[in-house]
């Protein structure tokens, strides 16, 4: 079975042949019959390694064309359309540009010795690079901006591809982060009701009015808490994410006094402190509220303060614990210190060793710093610094800084990068062939004076010249370049001869007319005539 690819390379070597052809055919000259021959099979050659070699095969009609006509503008103009639709595809199928521009950049440099060598005249070579500029520049031109194109289509449709994969997955990573989310909410309040439970059954341990009996089942009571606390953390660290930094909704919403209290009644001895100094160990003490702070730094004061309980009550069983909570300068400030645990205490409850770091991760992403260590004395201390605004001022002055309200991703910086190269060779396609030509004009102004001080034929060589004489003992007589045309006014050269035009030295605006018919002079004159 042929290939769809072998079917469109067959019918593009029919497209590119039928002129050709047809011309010469229809013509009957033996130049075009031969030329045809020629160029067929070369153009089936071009279209073969066309997909591979893209280059290669637009030197091919390059190649016929400048051998037809070193100007590529003669009368064998059926090369056109071989130079448009192989500078297209060249332009569409190459990767890079590079070797193409050193390329068209070779071909322009050749047509000036190829025209002052092979024509004789320096104003073939404008022709040749106008001509160069339009079938296969600007062609190539086209082609380099329709693959852009396709590239930012195909682009766009792997990104969305990459963009559904990344929704799947931001979904699979909402599930994790929501079981780890319950994973600490369970750790955070069923553990702080453990080790409250385990502190109270410590401290009922030691009441004296308990026989031997019920202190060993008061003792087996805290043991099993204990356990418990222990294999709870076991089974929330297989639900914990490590890198999970959503910030955890609590089961229920506590107020800093409901999880004092709580502590208190379990046995915990809590001193409040007071902004001014005063000490408030009551049941009752006030210690201040949190109603007033966004709902992240709220949630931080909260976890902060209960943890630092339960820290006390696990590693310091019956120490004072004193806390303090103040607010100053946009910025809340919590402090728990718990005094050396007594000699007679209990053993403490076990611990995972994860709280303080999962603490700090929370209290960092609420814009706070956390601190905790032994203090001086004996005791530990944790604090936490938090800003009243919130995490929210953090946002806006990142997007104060770059300017930006929405993330900019890697999806997004290669779709921008594809449009800019596909805008680029846009502008280039348009850019680039008025650049030309610009400078194809320019050029004929030193090309001008050139043509004119090497086309001047002296009159006793013109005087010289008989009708008759072959046309190569006559070029040596003549100077090195043409002239740029006939003089404004001068008649039709005659049917069948092929003339060329001389300056003449006393007169710019007439000029010297030889004629030549069948490679030999046949006439010579001056025009235009008086």
């Amino acid at each position: 079975m042929v290939r769809p690819s072998r079917l469109l390379d067959l019918g593009l070597w029919l497209a590119v042949c039928a002129p050709p052809v047809v011309l010469a055919v229809d013509d009957g000259d033996a130049r075009r019959v031969a030329a045809a021959a020629v160029a067929v099979p070369l153009f089936g050659a071009a279209t073969a390694v066309s997909r591979r070699w893209p280059l290669a095969a637009l030197a091919v009609p390059v190649a016929v064309s400048l051998a037809l006509d070193v100007q590529m503008f003669g009368p064998l103009v059926w090369t056109w359309a071989a130079l448009v639709v192989f500078g297209y595809l060249a332009g569409h199928r190459m990767a890079s540009a590079r070797p193409a521009l050193w390329f068209f950049a070779t071909v322009a440099l050749a047509g000036l010795p190829l025209s002052a060598l092979v024509l004789r005249d320096l104003w073939g070579w404008p022709t040749q690079l106008i001509t160069l500029l339009l079938a296969v520049v600007v062609p190539w031109l086209l082609g380099r901006w329709r693959r852009q194109h396709a590239e930012l289509v195909r682009t766009g449709w792997l990104l969305a591809d990459r963009l559904e994969h990344e929704q799947r997955a931001v979904a699979d990573r909402a599930r994790l982060r929501e079981r780890a989310r319950i994973a600490g909410d369970m750790h955070d309040s069923l553990g702080h009701d453990l080790t409250l439970l385990a502190v109270r059954a410590g401290a009922l341990e030691l009441d004296p009015g308990l026989d031997s009996r019920q202190q060993a089942a008061v003792r087996e009571l805290r043991e099993a808490a204990a356990a418990a606390t222990e294999r709870l953390r076991e089974i929330i660290g297989v639900l914990r994410a490590d890198d999970d930094e959503g910030a955890a909704v609590p089961p229920r919403e506590e107020s800093v006094e409901t999880i004092v209290e709580r502590a208190r009644d379990s046995g915990v001895p809590i001193v409040v402190e007071h902004p001014d100094g005063h000490m408030d160990g009551r049941p009752d003490g006030h210690l201040g509220d949190t109603d007033g702070l966004p709902p992240m730094t709220a949630l931080a004061v909260r976890r902060v303060l209960q943890e630092a309980l339960t820290n006390a009550a696990k590693h310091a069983p019956g120490a004072t614990v004193r806390v303090r909570l103040t607010s100053d300068d946009g910025v809340v400030t919590l402090r728990v210190v718990n005094d050396p645990a007594p000699a007679a205490a209990p053993t403490g409850v076990a611990s995972g060793g994860s709280g303080l770091v999962g603490l700090a991760e929370r209290v960092r992403l609420a814009g706070g710093v956390l601190r905790a260590g032994p203090v001086h004395g004996g005791g530990f201390e944790v604090a936490a610094e938090l800003p009243v605004t919130g995490v929210q001022a953090a946002h806006e002055h990142v997007r104060t800084t770059t300017g930006l309200d929405v993330p900019v991703t890697t999806a997004v910086r290669e779709l921008g990068l594809a449009r800019r190269r596909v805008r680029r060779r846009l502008a280039q396609a348009v850019g680039i062939p008025v650049a030309v030509l610009t400078g194809i004009f320019v050029l004929l102004i030193p090309l001008s004076f050139v043509s004119s001080s090497f086309s001047v034929l002296d009159p006793a060589a013109y005087e010289g010249l008989k009708a008759g004489e072959p046309r190569d003992d006559v070029r040596s007589r003549l100077p090195a370049f043409t002239r740029d045309g006939p003089p404004d006014g001068a008649p039709a050269p005659p049917p069948g001869q092929d003339c060329v035009y001389y300056t003449m030295r006393s007169d710019s605006a007439r000029a010297y007319r030889l004629c030549f018919a069948r490679d030999r002079l046949v006439s010579k004159a001056v025009v235009p005539t008086p």
